[in-house]
């Protein structure tokens, strides 16, 4: 998935102009170091397990495209990592891939939640003091989940593969700050049906350390959360909490 993302962000640059900034297409391409405190559980079938998540630090690759066509969205695409690690000594019978782990023991796991975003939207404002977008996002999911520990006295590793893609609202705004080349922003995305819910949301600060007709590059700091409830996404519900501050590059072409 992140070499399918990387390729289509590369794809995307080809279409950009490098003479002058907007002046048909605009082109941003980003990069970005999340350490984020992980909790929450997961489950297959039965009662859902919960797991004594690892902190990490998780990379996260964006572009998107802008065009002066009207009634046409523009595009970005969004790569997240989301690898966690995590153990727990199991209170209650455990039931996964097909196999019951046994109460009392110690169970590890790996689960991957990394997942690309596709997201269409439409900017409202755009200028240098004021910028808005809104749009759907479409967050697809191409995950793994591993499960260690034991099953009838032996040792057992069960691994289910999923798949799915869920539709979220998107919205993004922007303020700057005159003569200072710092603005903040906040961006984030959020659906809530039934029994699943999910919000990935950024907030921070950016400033501008090179701005031309030709490129702007911007650095960018803040805090991002992102809460995974699904329910019953290819038979894996999961309710994953996994929030810290970013820091990360940004340039326009």
């Amino acid at each position: 998935m992140k070499k399918y993302c990387i390729a289509a962000a590369l794809s995307m640059a080809c279409l950009a102009p490098v003479a002058q900034a907007d002046t048909l297409l605009g082109l941003y391409l980003g990069a970005e170091g999340w350490q984020a405190d992980n909790s929450g559980n997961f489950a297959e079938s039965g009662n859902a397990q919960s797991f004594n998540f690892d902190d990490e630090t998780f990379t996260s690759y964006y572009a998107a495209l802008e065009h002066p066509v009207p009634f046409v969205p523009n595009i970005k695409l969004r790569y997240t990592e989301l690898e966690l690690n995590g153990s727990t000594t199991l209170s209650e019978t455990f039931e996964f891939g097909g196999k019951d782990f046994i109460v009392g023991t110690t169970a590890n796991t790996f689960t991957d939640l990394s997942h690309v975003d596709y997201t269409l939207y439409y900017e409202i404002f755009d200028n240098d003091l004021v910028s808005f977008d809104f749009g759907v996002n479409l967050k697809q999911f191409d995950g793994t989940i591993q499960v260690a520990g034991t099953v009838e006295g032996n040792t057992t590793t069960e691994t289910r593969d999923f798949s799915g893609v869920v539709p979220l609202g998107y919205l993004r705004a922007e303020l700057g700050l005159p003569m200072t080349g710092f603005s903040v922003f906040a961006e984030g995305s959020m659906l809530a049906v039934d029994d699943s819910k999910i919000q990935d949301y950024q907030v921070g600060v950016a400033w501008q350390v090179i701005g031309n007709l030709a490129v702007d590059v911007a650095v960018r700091a803040g805090y991002r959360s992102m809460v995974l409830e699904l329910d019953d996404v290819d038979d894996i519900s999961t309710d994953i909490d996994a929030s810290g501050p970013f820091a990360g590059i940004e340039v326009h072409f």
